[in-house]
């Protein structure tokens, strides 16, 4: 293998929502009193401790804070937890900090602070305009609460702010997700995640599912949305990501281009090049907030994860040479543009003819292509994108 160490990037994931979504499966818990932030940020820096060799001297190009609700926190603990990451594994000069936050008006009292703590990209959870769908999805916002959101956070410093809004909700017509998404553009945020409502095991939907969209308006929606947003300056670099200006996410590209990152906090998952080892580790640490924090202050031995240890430790995985062409594949071809050719021999080890014979047919049937030196889809192969994953999917 020719390994050679890519970006990396940190997600910090916070566990707790004011109330659990019906349609969400992350790891999220509501709160039902005070967070234990002190003690959490404690965690956290412990954890990035002890994952600080994964960085094999690299320095962190993007931060990701993500949940839950990480909004949650005060601003005091987010930047706490940016000391402690600047100070165990360091910043690139040009670095990318993401927060994820609700449209709430406690939260947004906090958006100055974010800033002044040093988060330099917002991402709010919008998800709908309408009232009417906002409390079929659980959310504890209306309207009103989001569009005053992105005014706050320009107001808060914040020039480069995401907006998460779905579509195909429950029983949404075509003119319904248009009207949505228009609301949105208007809006003029710098980035847009447009992305499909999906009913997913371990929710409260998939208990009881909601009357969604049929195919063809959902078809009508993802057609019709595409050109509003292409009209309105967006472009499209991933299947649910709409950028202006070229403010593309940084830190979900650095996923999608197989780069590694670090994961702290309870239940996140970090995936490490061990260029020592010449192999590519998935890891994750332990689930629930209360083992988290329980591991904290614990005397027990350490979990072995990857060959290095860490009390918060939930488990990894060593990827085989068998599975790596499926997940490269499965992250580079969500981008319009693919990833260059040669990061699959440098982010992975090998050759092109690993790929082979099923590139060569996928390419026959005008799924895939390689152009100007990049592995993509083409426009047909977006939409039959698990078509194309198929062939590597084995039996």
């Amino acid at each position: 293998m020719s390994l050679i160490l890519p970006p990396l990037s940190l997600y910090i994931h916070i566990p707790w929502c004011i109330r659990k979504c019906p349609y969400c499966d992350f790891n999220s818990h509501q709160a039902n009193n005070d967070i234990p932030e002190a003690e959490y940020v404690a965690a956290l820096r412990s954890d990035l401790q002890q994952d600080a060799v994964l960085a094999q001297g690299r320095k962190l190009t993007s931060i990701f804070f993500g949940g839950g609700t990480p909004s949650m926190l005060s601003a005091n603990a987010i930047a706490q937890i940016l000391r402690d990451a600047e100070t165990i594994i360091g910043f690139e000069p040009d670095i990318e900090i993401t927060l994820e936050a609700n449209p709430g008006t406690f939260e947004q009292e906090k958006f100055s602070g974010f800033r002044a703590a040093g988060v330099n990209r917002l991402s709010i959870g919008i998800q709908s305009f309408n009232d009417t769908q906002l409390k079929l999805l659980g959310r504890v916002h209306g309207r009103d609460e989001a569009l005053r959101a992105v005014n706050v956070a320009r107001n808060a410093g914040f020039n480069n702010i995401n907006l998460d809004l779905m579509h195909g909700l429950p029983e949404q017509s075509v003119e319904d997700a248009k009207v949505d998404l228009a609301q949105a553009i208007e809006l003029n945020t710098e980035h847009i995640s447009w992305y499909q409502l999906t009913i997913e095991k371990n929710t409260e939907f998939y208990s009881a599912p909601p009357i969604l969209p049929i195919e063809d308006t959902l078809a009508d929606i993802q057609d019709e949305g595409q050109t509003m947003l292409a009209e309105a300056g967006y472009e499209q670099y991933e299947i649910s990501a709409y950028a202006k200006n070229k403010k593309r996410a940084r830190h979900n590209i650095n996923y999608w281009e197989f780069g590694d990152y670090l994961g702290i906090g309870a239940g996140a998952h970090g995936k490490i090049t061990q260029l020592e080892q010449a192999r590519i580790i998935r890891l994750w640490k332990t689930r629930l907030p209360k083992h988290y924090l329980e591991a904290a202050t614990s005397n027990k031995i350490s979990t072995n994860l990857g060959g290095h240890q860490n009390v918060f430790g939930g488990g990894s995985d060593i990827l085989s040479p068998e599975s790596l062409p499926l997940e490269f594949l499965m992250n580079v071809l969500r981008l319009n543009d693919g990833a260059a050719a040669n990061y699959l021999n440098e982010r992975t080890g090998l050759q092109l003819t690993a790929l082979e014979p099923q590139w060569t047919e996928l390419e026959q049937k005008g799924l895939v292509e390689i152009v100007y030196g990049n592995f993509r889809p083409t426009e047909f192969g977006r939409r039959f994108l698990n078509r194309v994953l198929e062939a590597y999917a084995g039996d």
